[in-house]
């Protein structure tokens, strides 16, 4: 019995050394072939390692360097790649090309951030230096403006510009043909190879000035695009070009809201600017007294001319136009005024007064129904009138117009403006590129 108690407590000694021997064996050994498993685990998680914080002061792949902006590099690579099967499979004859566009004239704010719908870098309007860039197609635009933008004095980054000039009166004119001149040197020196011109022209047409720099005329100027009812234009390399609205007094670019489509307006017209004595605009503010409806409407005439604008008159000029039905626009020296674009700007319907006015504009050779052709020949949705007597009848209809009418009016009008703009766009680089670019020998 007490043999059986002895082997029994030896079994239990036994035991116990084999379990502490085992037990030894996992804490030196088998401990140590599981760390990579934890590690691996702790990465998955997002615990960074402490050999991964040390790769990246050393190496983690042999020679391999840790490389912050690797997956950008690999992004960028991937890219040129895609761009150089792109180039590739591209039909012959057919690549990349830019044109800069170089605007010394207000209208070509109206071209760029209207049209073009682009933006300028700074956003500062009294900048010294502004820039922009867009691309339409597989052609890059870039847009230089501002005081600063001086002939010899700014990088040409290519062969093909646009220049944009005012040739409104004498001074603008003698501006617009130093530049003009500058353009010919480059072209001399062939730092320029194709140059078009967007002209804010005279209201009476008279801008036989230019004809010289024509390309037809043994100048350098291939193309022409001009403010106006031009008899000049032909549509091959003279084009008409709209007014737009006056850039030059800041009147913005104004983003459709719910509230200008869908709220009451308050005042059945408006008329804000200038009143000439013995004009059809002193005959208008005399018809809106005759029958009242200068109480109706928002009516500011003055007597003299204001080149700007000051924060106040601007916004209260905006306001008419939000919160009146119609717009006003008699006849100034030419048909075509500022008024009317802006007018489309807030969706408040032009009246046009649509007759001619005195000069040398008129039909042309291809388009008859001057004056406003451009604006005519693309459905313009105005009231159309010939005289100003016809007023009160269309004040009085207008009364009757419910607003869910008004509001369908509205959409219409700001809808015809935006596609209007985008015809403009299509057309204008399209004309540039097929001049231009299919010409080029690179």
């Amino acid at each position: 019995m007490r043999l059986t108690r002895k082997r029994f407590c030896s079994f239990i000694i036994a035991l116990y050394c084999l379990f502490s021997l085992y037990a030894a064996y996992l804490v030196f050994f088998g401990h140590r072939s599981r760390v990579p498993t934890a590690t691996s685990r702790g990465f998955r998680k997002g615990a960074a390692p402490a050999r991964e914080r040390r790769g990246r002061e050393q190496s983690t792949l042999g020679s391999e360097e840790w490389n912050p902006w690797e997956e950008d590099e690999k992004n960028e690579q991937q890219h040129r790649v895609k761009t150089s099967l792109q180039v590739l499979n591209k039909p012959k004859g057919k690549t990349d090309h830019s044109i800069q566009i170089w605007g010394k004239a207000a209208i070509g704010l109206y071209l760029w951030e209207h049209i073009f719908e682009g933006l300028l870098d700074p956003t500062d309007v009294t900048a010294q230096w502004r820039e922009g860039k867009s691309i339409v197609g597989n052609t890059h635009y870039s847009f230089l403006t501002g005081p600063s933008v001086v002939p010899g004095y700014f990088p040409i980054d290519t062969s093909n510009v646009v220049l944009v000039l005012n040739g409104r009166e004498k001074a603008k004119i003698s501006h617009a043909t130093q530049w003009l001149f500058f353009a010919q040197t480059l072209m001399k020196t062939q730092k320029l190879q194709h140059l078009a011109v967007v002209l804010l022209g005279n209201e009476l047409c008279n801008n036989d000035w230019i004809l010289k720099f024509l390309k037809k005329n043994g100048g350098l100027v291939e193309l022409l695009f001009i403010t106006y009812d031009s008899p000049w234009i032909n549509d091959v390399d003279i084009f008409q070009w709209p007014l737009g609205v006056a850039t030059y007094r800041n009147f913005p670019v104004v983003e459709a809201s719910w509230s200008m489509l869908h709220d009451e307006r308050p005042y059945l017209c408006n008329f804000l600017g200038t009143v000439y004595e013995n004009s059809s605009r002193q005959a208008l503010m005399n018809i809106l007294k005759q029958d009242g409806n200068d109480k109706l409407c928002w009516i500011s005439a003055r007597q003299q001319w204001q080149p700007q604008e000051t924060n106040v008159s601007l916004k209260n000029y905006q306001d008419a136009l939000l919160h009146s039905d119609l717009t006003l626009c008699p006849v100034g020296v030419n048909t075509e005024c500022y008024r009317i674009y802006e007018a489309c700007s807030y969706g408040s319907i032009p009246v046009v007064e649509d007759v001619m006015t005195g000069g040398n504009c008129g039909n042309s050779s291809v388009h008859y129904n001057a004056p406003l052709q451009l604006l005519k020949s693309r459905g313009a949705p105005f009231i159309f009138i010939k005289n100003w007597k016809e007023l009160p009848a269309i004040l009085e209809k207008e009364k009757t117009i419910v607003l869910q009418e008004k509001i369908q009016r509205r959409k219409e009008l700001l809808q015809w403006y935006q596609h209007f703009k985008t015809e403009l766009k299509m057309k204008f680089t399209d004309v540039l590129e097929n001049s231009f670019l299919m010409n080029n020998k690179h």
